[in-house]
């Protein structure tokens, strides 16, 4: 990415957790040129709704500690109520001084009531994100929507969600169909090809970032990677959870982070860096 985006971009990675590759914690497996930015992004399916069988009652407690040790610039959050983003945040604020934190939460739609999915407390339950803005801050706006293609089997109905920082980045989250991978894959290309052109109108040369857990696999079948753009970076757990980013960045590490038994899916941490060159992807 050259030009105008590319410094938007560094800008936004120089101050955004926004660490020098040097002062890294140990672990990190980070290579790249000396006094390059980078930005880490936490991917994290919670569980938390109350009904599923993975529910534990102690994954926003334990997803608090990761962020605090962890300190990524941008959490992606699948599975979660509507009050876990909101305590999340305040986690958030407490590990970057300076800056923004900003958070955003969007419901699934229950196919039953054309209302809000609920928890089995009565929040709304769906996918939430927290991005911290470093200074100065210009504003942000959120986008989100359900999907036209759902399984019409099942109640609940998935919702993208996406936080359009002014002069930064646009960053992305969702968690798409479990019932059907070919259905997962339709939302994908959704997300992907209709939905995140939209956001990304305002300015299409601002970069963006996508992770949640897509229900897809790297070498399924069908495969994550036949609805990933091929300009895009793809990373993935070996499993399910994915990101994906625009031109502009480059993957220098990826890596798991247990959870200690509190929901069924370690958190997904990967570390951009701001490259001139081709982004590799994992």
């Amino acid at each position: 990415m050259a030009g105008r985006s590319y410094r938007i971009l560094r800008r936004f990675m120089a101050g955004v957790c926004l660490v020098s590759v040097a002062a890294l914690p140990a672990g990190s497996s980070v290579a790249g040129p000396a006094g390059a930015t980078s930005v880490r992004v936490l991917q994290m399916n919670l569980c938390n709704s109350g009904m599923a069988g993975c529910y534990t009652g102690r994954s926003v407690a334990e997803a608090s500690r990761v962020i605090r040790v962890e300190k990524p610039g941008l959490v992606a959050l699948n599975e979660v109520c509507a009050d876990d983003v909101a305590a999340l945040e305040r986690t958030m604020a407490g590990v970057h001084a300076g800056g923004t934190v900003v958070a955003a939460f969007r419901a699934a739609r229950n196919r039953r009531t054309g209302g809000p999915y609920r928890c089995l407390n009565g929040e709304e339950y769906g996918v939430g994100l927290l991005a911290h803005i470093p200074a100065p801050y210009r504003g942000h706006t959120v986008h989100s929507g359900i999907y036209p293609m759902q399984d019409a089997a099942d109640p609940e109905e998935r919702a993208w969600l996406c936080v359009d920082a002014t002069s930064a980045l646009s960053a992305c989250t969702t968690h798409l169909a479990y019932t059907s991978p070919v259905l997962a894959l339709a939302q994908c290309a959704y997300l992907l090809g209709t939905a995140i052109p939209l956001v990304r109108l305002r300015d299409p040369r601002q970069p963006a970032v996508v992770s949640g857990d897509l229900n897809l696999r790297h070498g399924g079948s069908p495969d994550v990677r036949s609805c990933v753009p091929s300009d895009y970076l793809h990373s993935h757990d070996g499993a399910v959870q994915q990101l994906m980013a625009t031109g502009g960045l480059a993957v220098h590490s990826s890596r798991s982070v247990g959870m200690g038994g509190t929901t069924d899916h370690p958190s997904f941490l990967v570390t951009l860096t701001v490259g001139r060159g081709r982004s590799r992807a994992h």
